[in-house]
């Protein structure tokens, strides 16, 4: 049996995910008004939406990215059909480490900046898919790139019921005081110049203290190792030898680790 994101060759791997966008519903466009700004996201509803609880995916762009650019570099869709996959779009925000003016679409960084307007951009959107569809309330996941996985882990620290789990890219959390015991994956370069190596290093080993998780880690997957938790939120750390970019085991493994929480009867939580 094949399992994405395991130590399969990458090039089988993108065989794989092009066999599921066969099977993959089309991107569509939706607009959301939220305190009178419009705010789209590009949504993937899976046929069985109407009927079956179906478990949802929040993605979010680096900043100055966009919506279908992360659909086709980061194809949570094509990788698990079965799941409703939401690309969400960002609006121009002022950057930490670059785009001091805001001339580019990004994410807030914590709560209570810019009036919360993508916390509530979120609640509004998966508002809008339990009215519509069948949600799996279980398993709701977000990952996101840079900007956008900073904006995963605020939304682990402002919205943590919501989620069962998280796989923030190449980011830091800022809040992590707030955090409490969630599975989580970080995608992690050591040669990343933007949002420093160092700094990631740092938010992991205090993410593993929040999550209980004690020893030594073993593998898992590509450049990945399994942290077991005491809590029942392992942490996985994947670390690449790149830079700021994603990875090309990036999309799978994450697919891999959100689909391995949805599997019953049982988690794979420990060794």
């Amino acid at each position: 049996m094949l399992v994405l994101g395991s130590s399969l060759p990458v090039a089988l791997l993108a065989g794989l995910g092009l066999v599921a966008l066969a099977f993959a519903s089309e991107p569509e466009r939706r607009e959301w008004t939220v305190d009178g700004v419009a705010r789209e996201a590009l949504v993937c509803v899976p046929p069985q939406a109407k009927t079956n609880a179906v478990p949802v995916v929040f993605v979010f762009h680096g900043h100055g990215g966009n919506t279908r650019h992360m659909a086709r570099s980061f194809p949570c869709h094509t990788l698990w059909p079965e799941a409703l996959v939401v690309y969400m779009q960002g609006v121009p925000t002022p950057g930490r480490l670059t785009d001091p003016e805001g001339k580019k679409s990004g994410w807030q960084n914590r709560s209570g900046d810019y009036a919360d307007r993508d916390l509530k951009f979120f609640d509004a959107v998966l508002e809008t898919l339990r009215s519509e569809y069948r949600v799996d309330e279980k398993h709701l996941f977000a990952t996101g790139h840079s900007n956008g996985g900073g904006f995963t882990y605020l939304l682990w620290a402002a919205r943590p019921y919501a989620f069962d789990a998280f796989a923030p890219c190449a980011a830091v959390a800022l809040q992590v005081g707030r955090l409490t015991p969630k599975p989580v994956l970080h995608v992690a370069g050591e040669k990343d110049a933007l949002v420093k190596f160092v700094w990631q290093q740092r938010v992991l080993e205090a993410v593993r203290k929040v999550n209980q998780c004690g020893g030594e880690g073993r593998p898992w997957g590509t450049n990945a190792t399994f942290y077991a938790s005491s809590a029942a939120a392992p942490v996985i750390a994947l670390i690449h030898p790149g830079g700021h970019e994603l990875p090309p085991e990036a999309a799978p493994s994450i697919v891999r680790f959100f689909k391995e929480r949805s599997a019953p009867p049982t988690r794979k939580d420990l060794p």
